[in-house]
């Protein structure tokens, strides 16, 4: 239910709150004072294209925000979970549009897109205007209220649950047999397998493999510098290192026999000598049994090429590719070895269509009893609304399918006839936005309950009519106001006066500016507000008086 709205510098409004409460609230005003401003605010916070021009004349932005009681409206408070923007059962919509014409949106101070907007905003409210066609409009919600007016939920869950479990088993056809092509897979699968497995390997076995590719690519480099650095350390020249360490073990043992202290610097010397013989040996057998096969160079050459081949091919690191011939190995049994399950899957998949098939008949059979109950009831309402020989025909069509589908076997199609002798035409096909709003009033009071939206607003769904026919309609509203919230603009004192609550609108102007005010009016406010849509300029003792009685008679009944 909306229980706020709040507009600042939007089209003639400087700044206006609203509280709402429950039932019919009826907004009227004179013509041009902007009635239909909190149905074109409600339309912008539910997600509808902004246009700078409601931004007021000498401001910078416009500003609206409205705020939801989500206690009967448990599909609005899940969808705010699921999108991550709930906040302790809060529901506020806001937005702001710039004068130059860029606008952005908030759901519980939350940054949001004209899209969530409106999918929000559809289980909020629903708004039946001159010129807006709604949910109403949607095939789909027409069905989805046909339902709802039929009350065969059971049938829906049997469709709905068929229909899953039958493409939750389809789904795994597909995954085991490889979809239509499964032999080419298979073939794939094979050739790609014999590849990998054939040059992919273990993460050690690739380190060892890169190691020696490394080491037999410098095998020449590593052979003739181990050969040098052996030449260094203990070579026949009188500047290697064993020769000019001999030279100074010689000079040290002089100096230890005439100072003891210098021993231990002696026994050091000796055992750099016999680690620097021994680094000069393993250097000198290093360089003889460094490998300078040029064959075995060219196989691991080969082999690396075709693992960076593999690893492009695949668009996977070279030391993945050994995972991937596991991957491949595993599809490859599961495609080969698929026969025996896809003949259980195949018997489990028509056993779910044949239960498909018999609950879709069954739902096809109740929307068809529904559709006609539904038609007759809504056509004998557009007669008392003032469409004397209007007719609404629901008619449903066949999908043509026998897969199994959440909706069901067939479509939902609204056709309407505005007067006798015209044939049927779509319901958003209809051109008149006065007929479409009386229509949709008719089939709001038919199905009253029956769907889930919180809130309903009416703009000017008295346009055309009058007397008799407005104080009906009026009278729907206010039935339709007991059993959840309508906003209702009216130009209508007969409509006016079956409020729950009255809202004005009135325009002001000091000759250098004009502003619109919205007010809530106590019972004197609407005993003349009424008197003024009775009486027109001049407003008498007998228009007050009538204003009175009809006001009485009205909030009586």
């Amino acid at each position: 239910m909306l229980t706020s709205l709040y507009v600042r510098h939007f089209a003639v409004v400087e700044e206006a709150e609203i509280a709402f409460g429950p039932g019919l609230t009826v907004v009227s005003g004179e013509t041009g004072a902007g009635k239909s401003l909190l149905v074109d605010a409600l339309m912008l916070l539910a997600g509808s294209r902004a246009d700078s021009g409601m931004v007021r004349a000498g401001s910078d932005r416009a500003e609206l925000a409205a705020e939801f009681d989500l206690a009967d409206l448990p599909a609005a408070r899940d969808w705010l979970a699921r999108e991550e923007l709930d906040e302790d059962g809060a529901c506020q919509l806001r937005r702001v549009i710039r004068a130059e014409g860029s606008s952005r949106a908030w759901i519980n101070g939350r940054p949001a897109n004209a899209s969530q907007l409106g999918e929000l905003a559809a289980m909020l409210v629903e708004i039946h205007g001159q010129h807006e066609h709604q949910a109403l409009l949607s095939r789909a919600h027409q069905l989805a209220l046909l339902d709802a007016y039929a009350n065969h939920d059971d049938l829906l869950g049997q469709v709905r649950d068929a229909t899953q479990q039958w493409r939750a088993v389809q789904a795994r056809i597909q995954s085991l047999s490889g979809g239509d092509d499964r032999e080419q897979r298979i073939e794939l699968l094979r050739h790609e397998l014999s590849e990998l497995e054939k040059w992919a390997l273990p993460a050690d076995q690739l380190v060892d493999l890169e190691a020696s590719h490394k080491r037999l690519a410098n095998a020449g480099r590593l052979a003739e510098g181990a050969a040098g650095v052996s030449e260094m350390l203990d070579g026949d020249s009188e500047l290697s290192l064993r020769r000019g360490l001999a030279r100074a073990q010689g000079e040290l043992i002089k100096l230890a026999a005439l100072d003891e202290k210098l021993q231990p610097v002696l026994e050091l010397l000796d055992n750099a000598s016999i680690q620097l013989s021994e680094a000069a040996d393993g250097l000198g057998r290093y360089a003889l049994d460094v490998d300078l096969d040029p064959e075995r160079f060219n196989d691991v050459d080969t082999h690396l090429t075709r693992l960076h081949e593999l690893s492009r091919r695949h668009r996977l690191p070279v030391a993945e590719l050994h995972d991937k011939a596991i991957a491949v190995g595993d599809e490859l049994a599961q495609l080969e070895g698929a026969g025996e399950a896809l003949e259980k899957l195949d018997r489990l998949r028509d056993e779910h269509q044949r239960a498909y098939l018999k609950a879709a008949k069954a739902l096809s059979k109740a929307r068809g009893d529904a559709a006609g109950r539904l038609g007759e009831e809504v056509s004998a309402l557009m007669g008392e609304l003032g469409m004397s020989g209007g007719r609404l025909v629901i008619e449903l069509e066949p999908t043509g399918s026998d897969d199994p589908d959440v909706q069901g076997r067939e479509r939902c199609e609204l056709l309407v006839s505005a007067n006798p002798g015209q044939p049927p035409r779509a319901l958003r096909k209809v051109a008149s936005g006065g007929e479409l709003a009386r229509i949709s009033l008719a089939i709001e009071v038919a199905t009253l309950g029956k769907d889930t939206v919180g809130s309903m607003v009416f703009d000017e769904v008295d346009t055309g009519i009058g007397g008799a026919v407005a104080e009906v309609v009026g009278q729907k509203l206010r039935a339709l106001g007991g059993q959840r919230q309508v906003l209702c603009v009216t130009h209508l004192p007969q409509v006016a006066a079956q409020g729950h609550a009255h809202l004005r609108v009135a325009k002001h102007s000091d000759g250098v500016s004009t502003q619109t005010r919205i007010e809530k009016l106590d019972a004197s406010g609407r005993r003349d507000e009424l008197a003024r849509m009775l009486g027109g300029v001049e407003i008498t003792r007998e228009t007050k008086a009538h204003a009175k009685q009809m006001l009485e008679r009205a909030q009586a009944s």
